[in-house]
């Protein structure tokens, strides 16, 4: 009986490291990533190059629209290649009025998909 108990503790106690070393590596990765992501922000944003609108023609290839310093550049993206089309007129340049966001909230959509659930739920 006492044996059955400490193979018991004993396994518990493994499986209680086992979880802590996991949960410690999940922190460390999660860490890790946040530092690298504003790492890379923090390179990326500059004050003179910008682009301003992307359209996607095929599998790789897009158009985009550029802002370098106050000049509008149109370029051709493929593959292995980067050509500048023309130069575009600022004024023919339309903005939106209001700021696009660059990445959506996950827990807007999360929320919003879990009320679609319980409606789902509700229905049936």
């Amino acid at each position: 009986m006492l044996l059955a108990v400490s193979n018991r503790m004993n396994s518990f106690l493994q499986f209680f490291t086992v979880l802590l070393i996991f949960l410690f590596v999940l922190f460390i990765t999660w860490a890790a990533t946040r530092w690298i992501a504003n790492f890379q922000q923090g390179r990326a944003d500059g004050a003179n190059i910008e682009v301003v609108e992307t359209y996607r023609l095929t599998a790789n290839k897009y158009v985009q629209i550029i802002r370098t310093g106050e000049k509008y550049l149109a370029v051709a993206i493929c593959k292995d290649t980067v050509t500048m089309l023309t130069e575009v007129p600022a004024e023919q340049i339309h903005l939106p009025d209001r700021p696009v966001e660059s990445m959506p909230d996950f827990k807007k959509i999360f929320e919003k998909a879990k009320r679609m659930d319980k409606n789902q739920e509700h229905e049936e």
